[in-house]
């Protein structure tokens, strides 16, 4: 097998494995437009990819995507993708098939540095018009029960002394600017690609916020010309592993960041841009006005119902998602809430009524060719629950709805962040405030009431007393019946 394999490169494309596809456009022939922070696996299975099959019909081919990152494992990232000219195997999973094909829309990499002046310097090209993100939900600097700005987080306050040799990449794109500004380039626009809703407006905040602390001229420049359209993003991309790795080289190919991803994407975009943009509605990307809708659906129903599913499963030893749809308690609490109570407080888009929403994520998290581990999707659960989650139970509590599965959802990722499962294995901390966490939570198991009194996690909604009851009463019977007994009592209830 190894003496088969063809190193994934420029020079290989011609002579490709069969039931490969590949880019059919002269990659030699593609300029720079857009920079892309945060270059995960996400990203070169979604935007990347809608990019490359604009490029198969001959077109976009002036909007070339420069990778970038301002996090050390970033740079080996970077190298990764440089020794195979920054192409990426796509391996689409799917119970009816797999196929792959090699995507060519990335064609740079900038190097990642302690004060991101190379990140600056590209940025600052006027070629580029679009600067995009996924630096996942919790990356913006945001208060999670506010939503306001966090000025007093050291990053900040380190990029608001230092605007020219800046920590984060909000730092960077508006030292970018800057010289943009006065060089008369003009703006670009900033474009979130992270799950939240509104990433748009949150992304216009974190960037004119930390702008105006050491430059408010610039900031109500950045506010008045540069763009920030709404975005919602969705496709189910699991991690690169050995097992992926293996899968890569089973079609031939040595890639070093092969990425897997299911057969379905979407992405609604806010057509508001101020200098140009893809025609990304040729290849099945929706433009529209109004995209919170389609955030909500999404960000509520999967994403939440991910939250649902995977702390459930980190208790109970279920290691993937579809494994966890398979689990007859754990499947079944996943769709009774997502039915019964998220899609109540979900407006229908065009096509699409909350319930057959939730069918389809049904389907999709069931898709046993996707090996997606709840520990990936349990990752950072005060930012996604405080997004994901709590919106939601909010709303249901102000409108009198259903609300008991997602309060018994808040007491599983307290039992969660305990730091043991049922079997008496040790839970590895999965979130950047892990140890508060399992301080709370350790406190909880004689007296609910301490998880709930996290105001940074919670605000007010410690306060009602609906939700105080119901959590107090999952918590107890969490941790004197077990997590099995506790979700046959709500799906019987």
């Amino acid at each position: 097998m190894l003496n088969t394999l063809q190193k994934l490169s420029n020079a290989m494309l011609g002579d490709l494995p069969k039931g490969v596809r590949g880019p059919v456009y002269d990659r030699m022939a593609i300029t720079p437009g857009i920079v892309h922070i945060g270059l995960g696996n996400f990203h070169r299975a979604h935007q990347a990819w809608y990019l490359h099959r604009l490029m198969q019909q001959g077109e976009a081919l002036d909007w070339g995507i420069i990778g970038a990152g301002v996090r050390a494992p970033d740079e080996a990232q970077r190298q990764r993708l440089e020794a195979q000219d920054y192409l990426t195997t796509l391996i689409e999973l799917d119970p009816a098939g797999q196929s792959a094909e090699i995507i060519g829309s990335m064609i740079g990499f900038v190097p990642v540095e302690d004060n991101n002046a190379a990140l600056i310097a590209q940025m600052a090209d006027p070629a580029i018009r679009i600067v995009s993100l996924t630096v996942t939900e919790g990356g913006y600097y945001i208060d999670p029960v506010t939503q306001a700005f966090d000025v007093a987080h050291a990053d900040i306050q380190h990029d608001a002394a230092r605007p020219d040799s800046p920590r984060t990449a909000f730092g960077a794109m508006i030292a970018a600017l800057k010289i943009r500004r006065a060089k008369g380039t003009g703006p670009f626009t900033a474009q979130s690609c992270d799950n939240l809703q509104g990433n748009g407006s949150i992304l216009r905040q974190t960037l004119v916020s930390l702008a105006r602390l050491s430059d408010p001229d610039l900031a109500e420049w950045i506010n008045d010309n540069c763009a920030f359209p709404d975005s919602m993003v969705d496709c189910i991309v699991p991690a690169t592993g050995p097992k992926e790795l293996k899968l890569v080289e089973s079609l031939g190919i040595a890639d070093a960041a092969p990425v897997t991803h299911e057969n379905f994407r979407q992405w609604v975009i806010e057509d508001d841009f101020c200098a140009g943009r893809p025609d990304w509605d040729k290849v099945g990307a929706t433009f529209t006005e109004d995209v919170h809708p389609f955030e909500a659906m999404k960000i509520r129903i999967l994403n939440g119902g991910h939250q649902l599913i995977a702390d459930a499963g980190e208790v109970l030893s279920v290691e993937t998602i579809s494994d966890c749809m398979e689990h007859p308690l754990i499947g079944d609490f996943f769709r009774k809430v997502a039915k019964t109570e998220i899609a109540d407080q979900v407006d229908a888009v065009p096509g699409m009524t909350p319930d057959a929403y939730a069918d389809l994520v049904d389907q999709r998290f069931s898709n046993p060719e996707i090996i997606d581990t709840v520990r990936r999707v349990a990752f950072d659960g005060s930012s996604r629950q405080t997004g994901f989650i709590l919106p939601t139970l909010r709303d249901a509590l102000a409108k009198g709805g259903a609300v008991d599965g997602l309060i018994l959802s808040q007491a599983i990722w307290a039992r969660m962040c305990a730091g043991t499962r049922e079997d008496g294995s040790t839970i590895a901390p999965n979130d950047p405030i892990w140890d508060k966490l399992t301080l709370a939570a350790s406190l909880a198991k004689s007296d609910p009431q301490a998880w709930l009194e996290q105001r940074d996690l919670y605000g007010d909604l410690a306060e009602n007393s609906v939700f105080q009851d119901r959590f107090n009463h999952w918590l107890s019977q969490i941790w004197s019946t077990g997590l099995e007994a506790t979700l046959r009592a709500y799906l019987d209830g």
